[in-house]
């Protein structure tokens, strides 16, 4: 009875694989931020308006079940550094880079959104039923970031 006990996953253990892996994510999406900053200055404020909604929703998934207390402080504190870092170093990086390098890198950063929304999210939005609201939102959300970009040009 004792093994089972030690073997039985609490809420106090940390899921090491997802932890690493948004770690990851957070990184190459900072240096894609990173990337926009060096491409030009219409493309750094979308890009780090847009990520930084898609992070906003990936930590609060991160530490929404697994995560509580001080820990919760303690990993949004770290993936806000991971976030800057790496920022920091993509602008570092590719500031006077060739127009060619940079639009592979941010052809890469689209190539994986796209991939997460049609494999991952598409996939699971469809096992609920959607209501005209849902959609609403969808489309406001485009025209928000899409207004965004007119102002900027």
């Amino acid at each position: 009875m004792e093994q089972a006990a030690e073997h039985a996953p609490s809420s106090e253990q940390w899921n090491y694989g997802l932890l690493m892996a948004t770690f990851i994510d957070i990184a190459v999406d900072g240096f894609i931020i990173g990337a926009g900053f060096a491409a030009s200055h219409e493309t750094d404020l979308i890009l780090a308006l847009g990520l930084s909604v898609e992070l906003l929703f990936l930590g609060l998934s991160l530490v929404s079940e697994t995560i509580k207390g001080w820990r919760v402080v303690l990993m949004t504190t770290l993936l806000g550094l991971v976030v800057l870092s790496s920022t920091l170093i993509g602008n570092y990086l590719l500031t006077g880079a060739s127009n060619m390098t940079i639009s592979a890198i941010l052809a890469f950063g689209v190539s994986a959104l796209l991939y997460l929304v049609t494999d991952e999210l598409l996939v699971e939005a469809h096992e609920i039923e959607e209501k005209p609201v849902s959609t609403l939102w969808l489309f406001a959300g485009f025209m928000v970031f899409w207004s965004i970009q007119l102002m900027n040009t």
